[in-house]
């Protein structure tokens, strides 16, 4: 079972070793991932009237497999961040985002203290305890019902993913 952020960890290597991994082949894990079911319709419907913001940690190198698996799956969005590091705040800030959806703990912890909404897709790797301003979230289908709840009551700007 997957219970930590960090590959590395999961298969009790030196980090040292998976990185040399990943150098070697970052590139074929990005483009063979799978797509989460639900994401396609739901960011499709989303960017009709709203803007999305992709911003990850993966490092700039990965820009075009990033792309190219993007538009294999028809994943409209209207900015793509490569930060190369999981401070996502002045990106978010810059977005003036409203909503940030997250997949690592540490990622919502830090958004939500300065002040962003966080979807936390839930995920072994991610327990921890809810803070102020983060949602814990299952699937797609509760992302857009969250989107969807916030839109008819607040005044909404920007999505980040």
């Amino acid at each position: 079972m997957v219970t930590a952020y960090d590959e590395y960890l999961n298969l009790g290597v030196e980090q040292e070793a998976y990185a040399e991994f990943y150098r070697l082949f970052g590139e074929t894990i990005y483009a063979e991932s799978h797509i989460r079911l639900g994401v396609k319709d739901v960011l499709t419907a989303l960017y009709t009237n709203h803007k999305l913001h992709f911003v990850t940690a993966r490092e700039p190198e990965m820009k075009a497999v990033t792309e190219k698996w993007l538009s294999h799956y028809h994943i409209p969005i209207s900015t793509l961040s490569l930060l190369g590091s999981h401070d996502k705040v002045a990106k978010a800030h810059e977005y003036c985002c409203d909503i940030f959806i997250e997949d690592r703990y540490e990622n919502a912890v830090q958004l939500s203290s300065h002040g962003f909404n966080v979807l936390l897709i839930d995920c072994y790797y991610n327990q921890g305890p809810l803070f102020p301003g983060i949602t814990r979230v299952n699937d797609w289908i509760e992302i857009d019902q969250y989107i969807e709840n916030y839109i008819q009551t607040n005044y909404y700007r920007q999505i980040a993913i």
